[in-house]
């Protein structure tokens, strides 16, 4: 089992469990990423998504990619499943500890949130073994940090401390080891304190292009306007003001 999956009612997590590969995501990886997909498509949860033994993900198999052919290549293997991880309808928490490179990175990138401990290390070092990162770095990099900060990072192959990540952005706070996923269900308490329906639409309204606004707030608003939970949210916030 490469994978190890928690559920619970409003939240799941997926651990990542090669520690002899340093987390590094293989072909079953992938395979138990999009079982794992399917399943938050039928009943959507927010997800957390962590590693093990102090490592997120050392980055994709080598001997697995050292095999691979164009063909290969034209599947988009690790592209598909991280697309499929980023479009899910609730949030997606990454949990990085230690190292999160190559193909570990791209699947953090694919993330709505990112927490991390001290020891992290991130980057994309692909150019440096004869490849491109080309599961989701070249277009969300850009998005995560700029393109001045993810051309430097992509074509220097140069991985970034937990400082650094924080300070670029690409991390939105530090942990200590032992309280990572605690800092990460603190998280998800949060958002299952909000509505599942204004949840998912923000989300949506978030991963929609700039051409598609501000129609797409315009259409996810209105069909909020008309929920029972707008409403008996709205006026138990009224009830308790008086």
């Amino acid at each position: 089992m490469t994978l190890r999956i928690e559920e619970h009612r409003d939240r799941v997590v997926a651990t990542l469990d090669r520690p002899e590969k340093r987390n590094a995501i293989d072909q079953a990886t992938i395979d138990a990423l999009h079982d794992l997909c399917a399943l938050l498509e039928r009943t959507p949860r927010t997800l957390i998504i962590t590693g093990t033994d102090g490592v997120f993900a050392a980055g994709a198999d080598i001997a697995q990619l050292r095999d691979r052919t164009a063909d290969d290549a034209r599947r988009a293997i690790n592209a598909t499943a991280f697309i499929r991880v980023h479009d899910l309808p609730m949030p997606v928490i990454a949990a990085l500890d230690g190292y999160a490179l190559g193909g570990g990175a791209e699947l953090a990138y694919a993330a709505d949130i990112r927490i991390a401990t001290p020891s992290l290390r991130i980057g994309n070092p692909e150019t440096g073994l004869g490849i491109i990162a080309a599961a989701g770095a070249t277009w969300r990099l850009p998005e995560i940090v700029g393109d001045a900060r993810a051309s430097e990072l992509l074509l220097t192959g140069r991985a970034l401390d937990a400082e650094e990540a924080l300070r670029w952005g690409l991390v939105s706070s530090l942990h200590p080891a032992d309280e990572l996923l605690a800092a990460a269900h603190r998280i998800v308490d949060r958002i299952a304190a909000n509505d599942p329906l204004a949840t998912r639409h923000t989300k949506r309204a978030l991963r929609t292009p700039r051409a598609g606004h501000p129609a797409i707030e315009v259409e996810l608003q209105a069909e909020l306007f008309e929920s029972p939970e707008k409403i008996r949210r709205m006026t138990d916030f009224l009830e308790k003001r008086r």
